[in-house]
């Protein structure tokens, strides 16, 4: 085994930070390391948290931090941050978050640049997981800028999606936007001291609930076309198999709440270890992790190996003698014939 992975197994805070930067700067001999850790990962269980900017995510977060560490358990944290134009390092840096935890030999706080990836969780995220993970962390949670694309990103990373939202700030007309609720497992209505937060957790309350009924009349459609189908024996399949999402009240500031939400963080877990649903996300969770490697290393070698035609071709397309599309499609054939 690789002497820094080694020393990653035993806790070596340095060691696991070293491994982190090596991995996000992709220093040569660092998928090794990774390789050489799978067979001692699988054991953390993964949260992401994400919302709106503004909803107190950073919060929440910390505060499900303490709640951890009073149970005893060592905990991951990935703070994924917007990417300064000017460094390409993280605006937020992880000394400026949750600060109180920061000499806390049980916890490690890491933040990620997300380098302008569309979607915004780093490439170097899914690596990080199972690095702390391999660390020792019992609980890593993903912590993202909530824009865009990723909370589908985070969905298919983590075992549990916890969706932060904050009354007054339009959550519940953007969660339908951005299809939150098809992906989300826990909802927390952070801030719930404010005006509105009673009216906001009707509405999400009303949405899952709108949601579960188109599933059931999907299931009692399919039975009108399947008429051999023992219908009553599916609904207790979908009934055993389903979960609907809680909405939690909190006020994170003041730690309110914040027991409630770990309560039902622990039942969705419970939920996914006694149904097909959790082998099925195990299994997503991994064709996800491949598929991220695959793609990443795909394209360092292509643009290694076709760096001069790439470069040619972008003088064509800049001359007008040929459009991006037709140009990009030459290029992988060109690469498809090792080129």
């Amino acid at each position: 085994m690789h002497p820094l992975a080694e020393r990653v197994l035993k806790g070596d805070v340095r060691a696991t930070a070293r491994l982190l930067r090596a991995i996000d700067d992709r220093v040569e001999g660092w998928s090794e390391v990774l390789a050489s850790l799978h067979p001692h990962t699988g054991r953390a269980w993964v949260l992401g948290i994400t919302g709106n900017p503004g909803a107190g995510k950073s919060t929440l977060t910390d505060q499900l931090i303490a709640h951890y560490r009073r149970a005893g358990l060592k905990v991951g944290v990935i703070a994924v941050d917007p990417t300064s134009p000017f460094t390409g390092g993280a605006i937020l840096g992880d000394r400026i978050r949750m600060q109180r935890h920061a000499l806390d030999a049980g916890v490690f706080i890491r933040s990620l640049a997300t380098r302008g990836k569309l979607g915004g969780v780093s490439r170097s995220t899914a690596d990080s997981v199972a690095v702390l993970d391999a660390w020792g962390a019992k609980i890593v949670l993903v912590e993202t800028v909530g824009v865009g694309q990723d909370e589908l990103d985070i969905a298919r990373l983590a075992h549990a999606t916890l969706v932060v939202m904050a009354p007054g700030m339009g959550d519940e007309v953007q969660a339908i936007k951005a299809g939150i609720l098809e992906i989300a497992d826990l909802f927390a209505v952070n801030k719930a001291d404010r005006d509105g937060a009673d009216a906001t957790v009707r509405d999400l309350e009303m949405m899952i609930g709108l949601g579960h009924e188109l599933t059931h009349a999907g299931a009692h459609s399919l039975h009108h076309h399947h008429q051999g189908l023992d219908l009553e024996a599916m609904k207790l399949k979908i009934a055993a198999e389903e979960w609907l999402p809680p909405v939690v009240k909190t006020v994170a500031s003041r730690a309110q709440g914040v027991e409630a939400l770990a309560e039902a963080i622990a039942r969705h877990r419970a939920h996914l270890a006694s149904t097909e649903k959790g082998e099925r996300r195990r299994i997503e969770r991994a064709r996800e992790a491949l598929r991220v490697v695959f793609e990443d290393l795909l394209l360092d070698e292509a643009r290694r190996r076709l760096a001069g035609p790439i470069e040619a071709a972008a003088m064509q397309v800049a001359g007008h003698a040929v459009d991006p599309y037709s140009a990009a499609v030459a290029l992988v054939a060109r690469f498809g014939q090792g080129a």
